[in-house]
């Protein structure tokens, strides 16, 4: 096992699950649409009036959970920032070569882009026994 099998895997999927912490220390989760870098590191779209948003902007830790229809999983935590400036139309490129319908989002007052870094990330294929389970610390 090695990042690029990780990185085919994740590249197949269009939604996960991320989960952020609020200022109360209350766990938020939701459904979004992603994309991902050959480094592993994921992209995502959210409004600057979401809970995930707010929570981010004050603790940017996340964890994610993709996969679960083929009994493959991939649970990912990581680092999120707000991309900003040059490095912002690469991103988004990126992001919408995967999700084309979250272009029509592009002009929509609040609208911000996160790319997540990851710390740590554990790939499960529970399709055997025994499982396959290989974990990535970064």
């Amino acid at each position: 096992m090695d990042k690029r099998e990780i990185y085919d895997f994740i590249k197949r999927q269009k939604i996960t699950v991320i989960s952020t912490i609020s200022k109360d220390n209350k766990p938020e989760s939701a459904v979004i649409e992603f994309a991902e870098t050959e480094n592993l590191d994921l992209i995502f779209d959210t409004f600057s009036t979401s809970r995930k948003y707010k929570n981010l902007k004050e603790n940017p830790y996340a964890s994610f959970v993709i996969g679960w229809d083929e009994n493959i999983t991939v649970q990912y935590e990581g680092v999120a920032s707000e991309i900003k400036g040059e490095e912002l139309e690469t991103y988004k490129a990126i992001y919408f070569a995967k999700n084309s319908r979250a272009k029509r989002w592009e002009e929509r007052e609040n609208i911000t882009y996160f790319k997540v870094i990851p710390k740590w990330i554990r790939y499960s294929d529970l399709r055997m026994y025994p499982w396959k389970i290989y974990e990535l610390k970064l």
